[in-house]
């Protein structure tokens, strides 16, 4: 008699079992089209309409930027989901194929740095969001509310991907519509009033929030029927509200905000049941959280493979509920956007290894061998980034203020970081691969290729931890 085989339908519990492959295209919209509407980028279109000193762009500029530096950055992270979706592996678990194991691990501690201040950052946001709508309730007790509701959708990630995708993306995008035309009827601007001063820099700030996503991407990716759904359902689905979350943050700003992105919750709240609506777009900001402190379980994994994500998700999101009571967490912003762009050199790196050096030839077992030359152009890209753009903490500035003082180099106003260290993170690891490889003896780049041949993460992982345990 031959025995029922079980169909999962739910992510693994450790890494030791395979990714079920059950997510379609409409599912990765639904969950991409989600992640791209944020509180948080309504109003970070401040940083696009005014991206330098001076009076800022015009409303046409800004927009321009918003679609170029979206369509760039979604095509980047769309392209980062591929591996995933090719390898059934999680996003920290793939650095093993681009660095090697142990120095996977050093990118694998800053994204759980990172994840847990964001889920923090989001618990923050939500609650005082809240708190605005209906002050008679304590900021906390909405902030313990909201924590708990993301850890409880973390335990069963893909089951919450297909509602967003049935009925959360529906409410979403009539919330936006309503909003968008609401504001238009408002007077506005003349499009082409106003410079295009700064234009690439407000094109760079829109990319790294996209590339932000990158250390999480492939954590769902995994899960994508093909690569090709993976692709499109990413791209297309942050790229489409992203471009309308901006749009609307701009036209608020340069309507009843006047400008000041503090005015611009209460713009939303003034308008015609613009209560209610804002309250879906707060409450729907849950997904951010539950994506962050879930990726921060997968990530953790990496670690230690078989420990169980739902125990590491509950105590990922005590710390961030705790966190999200008790901390001044806008200190730490400047924090967390100096990590984040470690990832967007790293990105370059990958995708140039991925599609071109190694064309998916990866090894994803804990025997992975260091990979230097990925390391170093890792570094490189890292360097150029911070050389253009070394962000706000006091400490941190000064330092590469006189390295670029060292080396004679002065960043153009024009140019974005995002953008430059990508370029040069890739081209990097292009030569020193290539060089590498030429001087490589013949049995050596034989096993190199005996070693990456395993695209399975399921196939990999398993019988190296046996031996390492």
């Amino acid at each position: 008699m031959t025995a029922v085989q079980d169909h999962p339908t739910e992510a693994p519990l450790t890494l030791e079992k395979p990714a079920p492959r059950v997510l379609g295209l409409a599912d990765q919209l639904g969950l991409w089209g989600n992640l791209g509407v944020s509180l948080l980028g309504f109003t970070g279109a401040i940083f696009v309409l005014v991206p330098v000193a001076g009076p800022g762009m015009s409303l046409g500029a800004a927009l321009a930027a918003v679609l170029v530096g979206t369509v760039l950055g979604a095509l980047g992270l769309g392209a980062a989901a591929v591996p995933g979706a090719a390898t059934g592996a999680p996003s920290m678990v793939l650095l093993r194929g681009l660095f090697g194991t142990r120095a996977s691990y050093l990118p694998t501690v800053l994204n759980i740095v990172q994840l847990v201040g964001w889920t923090t950052f989001e618990l923050v946001t939500i609650s005082t969001a809240l708190n605005q709508l209906a002050p008679g309730v304590p900021r906390a007790a909405y902030a313990v509310a909201a924590g708990v509701l993301s850890t409880a959708l973390a335990l069963r990630p893909l089951a919450w991907i297909r509602v967003l995708r049935r009925y959360v993306t529906v409410v979403v995008l009539i919330a936006l519509a309503y909003l968008g035309i609401q504001l238009l009827r408002h007077p506005l601007p003349a499009l082409s009033g106003g410079g295009w001063n700064g234009f690439w820099v407000a094109v760079d700030t829109v990319i790294g929030v996209t590339v932000s996503w990158v250390p999480l991407v492939a954590d769902y990716a995994r899960h994508s029927r093909t690569p090709r759904k993976a692709f499109v359902g990413t791209s297309v689905g942050y790229a489409v509200t992203q471009v309308a979350c901006y749009a609307i943050g701009l036209l608020a700003l340069v309507t009843v905000a006047g400008r000041d992105p503090g005015k611009i919750f209460g713009s939303f709240i003034a308008v015609p049941l613009g209560a209610l609506v804002f309250g879906v777009l707060t409450i729907r900001e849950l997904d951010q959280s539950f994506a962050d402190t879930y990726s921060t379980a997968v990530s953790v994994q990496n670690l230690r493979p078989r420990w169980d994500r739902r125990v590491l998700a509950v105590v990922i999101g005590v710390l961030a509920t705790v966190g999200a009571v008790v901390l001044n967490i806008a200190d730490y912003e400047s924090f967390l956007l100096l990590i984040g762009s470690v990832f967007v050199p790293l990105l370059g790196v990958l995708l140039v290894n991925w599609f071109w050096l190694r064309r998916g030839r990866w090894d994803l077992g804990t025997a992975s061998r260091t990979r230097w030359a990925t390391l170093a152009a890792w570094l490189v890209g890292f360097v150029a980034y911070q050389l253009v753009n070394p962000g706000a903490l006091t400490w941190w500035v000064p330092v590469w203020t006189r390295l670029g003082a060292a080396l004679h180099f002065t960043a153009p106003p024009w140019l974005g970081a995002s953008l430059f260290s990508f370029v040069v993170a890739a081209v990097v690891a292009a030569l020193l691969s290539l060089s590498l490889r030429g001087h490589a003896a013949p049995d050596e780049t034989a096993a190199d290729r005996r070693t990456d041949h395993d695209t399975g993460a399921e196939a990999s992982l398993a019988p190296h931890e046996e031996g390492a345990r």
